[in-house]
C-alpha cells in the first residue's frame, strides 16, 4: 500500500472512532490458526523475563491478603461464612435456597443423543427435590467433602444440553467441590442419593457419597489446622495404597489445603509404606454409616506443594497459570478440569487470595479493585484502559474472564480457559477458532462479532492489588 493511501485509511478510521491497533486484527495468520501467537508466547519464562526486577515484587503481602479475604466475606453476597450460619436452619429459607437453583429450564433441553427431554423428565426431577419434606426447622449439620465431586442444578447426574450435538456444555453442571471443603448439609433428595449443600462460594446438589458428616467444630477446624500443605501444582495425587482405597491416588487440585501430620513417628508406616519419602497428610474419610473420620495418607515428595501460599507476585501468577496450559476446557469443572472462572480462582487461591466462584460475581465484587464499563464507553476509552493492564489483571466480557500475562510490541496477551476465539481473517471475514482448553491469545485481535472487537465487549477489569 502506498504511504498516501495508508494515511488516508488511518484518517478514515480515526474519524469513525476506530484506533490504529484495530489493524492488528488482520495480521498474518500462522499455520496453527491462533492469530498473533507463536511458540515463545507459550513459555512462562518468556513473560517473566520481560518483567525484570518487578517479577518478584509482591502485589499484596499476607496481611493485606487476609484483610481482602475478610472484606470479601463481609461485603460480597456471593461468598458465605458457613461458620456464621445459625444452629438451626429455617425451613422456608432452605426451600428458597433450593428453588433459587433448581427451577425447570425455559425452552427445550436435549439429552446426549440429541432427543428432546419431555416434560415428564423435569416433573420427576422436581418431585425428587422433596421440598415438602423440608422441616420447619432443623439442626445445622456439617460435613467435609471427601473427593472431588460435581455440584448439580438438580439431584441427578443426567447431562443436559441446550442444542443437539452441543455436548460440551452440560446445563445442569454448576461447579465442583474438592477434598476437605467444609459444607452445611441443608436437605436430601427424595431418593436419598443427593444432598443439597451450602459451601463458602456455592450451594447446589452433590452425591451424598462425596460428603462425610461430622461435628461442627471438627469440620470447621480441619481447614484451620497447622502445619499444612497447599497444592501448588495443577493437581497432586496421594500415593497408591491397597489398605485404604478412598484416600489412594486421591486428586487434590491447585489451592487445596491439607493438614500436615508433622509429628508422625518416623518409623511408623502409613498404609504399609515408610513415611520418610513423602509427606504424611490428614484427609477426610466417609465411613460406612456416612460419618466423618480423619485418616493419614501420603503425598510423594515430588508433589508440587508448599507449606504456605505462594507470594502474590507477577512471576508466580504467570507460573501458576501456565501449569494449566493445554488442559481441556470443562464447563462448571466438568471433565475433571475447570472453566474460565474456576481457572483464575484456583490460580489466585494457591497464593491465598479468595475470589467469588462465577464470572458474574467476580467481575462486580464490591471487595475487589475494579474498573466497570458501560456499553456507551468509546473504543478509544477502552483502549486507554487496556494499555494500563498489568500481569494478573482479570478482563471480563459477558460469560468469560481472561488473565493478562504481559504486553509485546503493543499487543496485550492473555491466558484463559475457553471454548474458542473469533478474529477477522485475511479477507476480512469472521473466523471462529475452536480451542476448548487453557490457551494463550492476543487480546486486541479478538472479535465478539463481525463488526465488534472483543475490547468493546469488556464489562469489567479486576485487579488483585
Amino acid at each position: 500500500m502506498k504511504p498516501s493511501n495508508l494515511f488516508i485509511l488511518l484518517l478514515a478510521l480515526a474519524l469513525v472512532g476506530v484506533t490504529a491497533p484495530v489493524l492488528a486484527r488482520q495480521a498474518e495468520i500462522p499455520a496453527h490458526g491462533v492469530i498473533a501467537v507463536d511458540a515463545r508466547h507459550l513459555d512462562p519464562a518468556h513473560w517473566i523475563e520481560r518483567l525484570g526486577t518487578a517479577a518478584d515484587r509482591p502485589y499484596l503481602d499476607a496481611a493485606a491478603i487476609a484483610r481482602q479475604n475478610a472484606d470479601l466475606v463481609a461485603r460480597d453476597d456471593s461468598v458465605l461464612d458457613i461458620a456464621a450460619l445459625p444452629a438451626e436452619l429455617d425451613g422456608a429459607e432452605v426451600r428458597e435456597w433450593i428453588r433459587a437453583l433448581s427451577s425447570p429450564p425455559e425452552g427445550e433441553r436435549f439429552d446426549a443423543t440429541g432427543a428432546v427431554l419431555p416434560a415428564t423428565f423435569f416433573d420427576a426431577l422436581d418431585r425428587n427435590l422433596a421440598l415438602d419434606a423440608v422441616p420447619a426447622s432443623q439442626a445445622t449439620r456439617y460435613g467435609l467433602v471427601v473427593h472431588r465431586a460435581d455440584l448439580r442444578t438438580f439431584p441427578d447426574a443426567t447431562r443436559i444440553f441446550s442444542r443437539p450435538g452441543d455436548t460440551d456444555i452440560d446445563r445442569f453442571q454448576e461447579s465442583a467441590l474438592f477434598p476437605g471443603t467444609p459444607v452445611v448439609i441443608a436437605h436430601e433428595s427424595g431418593d436419598g442419593r443427593w444432598l443439597f449443600v451450602v459451601s463458602d462460594r456455592y450451594s447446589a446438589w452433590i452425591d451424598r457419597d462425596a460428603v462425610a458428616i461430622g461435628e461442627r467444630d471438627t469440620v470447621l477446624d480441619y481447614a484451620r489446622k497447622s502445619p499444612s500443605l497447599i497444592v501448588t501444582g495443577a493437581t497432586a495425587r496421594t500415593v497408591y495404597n491397597p489398605e485404604q482405597p478412598p484416600v489412594s491416588e486421591l486428586q487434590l487440585d491447585m489451592g487445596v489445603r491439607v493438614p500436615l501430620l508433622a509429628d508422625w513417628p518416623a518409623d511408623r508406616a502409613v498404609h504399609g509404606q515408610h513415611p520418610y519419602f513423602g509427606h504424611v497428610i490428614e484427609l477426610p474419610l466417609r465411613q460406612d454409616d456416612g460419618t466423618l473420620a480423619l485418616v493419614p495418607a501420603l503425598l510423594p515428595r515430588t508433589a508440587d506443594v508448599s507449606p504456605q501460599p505462594l507470594p502474590l507476585t507477577p512471576a508466580n501468577i504467570i507460573g501458576q497459570a501456565f501449569k494449566f496450559l493445554g488442559e481441556r476446557y470443562g464447563w462448571g469443572h466438568s471433565y475433571n478440569a475447570r472453566d474460565c472462572s474456576g481457572f483464575v480462582s484456583e490460580i489466585y487461591r494457591s497464593m491465598g487470595v479468595q475470589v467469588p466462584r462465577n464470572t458474574r460475581d467476580q467481575s462486580v465484587s464490591p471487595a475487589l479493585d475494579k474498573t466497570l464499563f458501560e456499553q456507551s464507553d468509546s473504543h478509544a476509552d477502552r483502549m486507554a484502559e487496556v494499555a494500563k493492564l498489568e500481569v494478573g489483571d482479570l478482563v471480563y466480557i459477558p460469560g468469560h474472564v481472561m488473565m493478562v500475562i504481559g504486553r509485546e510490541n503493543g499487543t496485550t496477551y492473555v491466558i484463559h480457559d475457553t471454548t474458542g476465539i473469533s478474529y477477522l481473517g485475511a479477507g476480512g471475514n469472521l473466523v471462529r477458532m475452536p480451542l476448548n482448553g487453557v490457551v494463550v491469545t492476543a487480546l486486541e485481535p479478538l472479535m465478539s462479532s463481525q463488526d465488534r472487537p472483543t475490547i468493546d465487549s469488556i464489562t469489567s477489569i479486576v485487579r488483585i492489588r
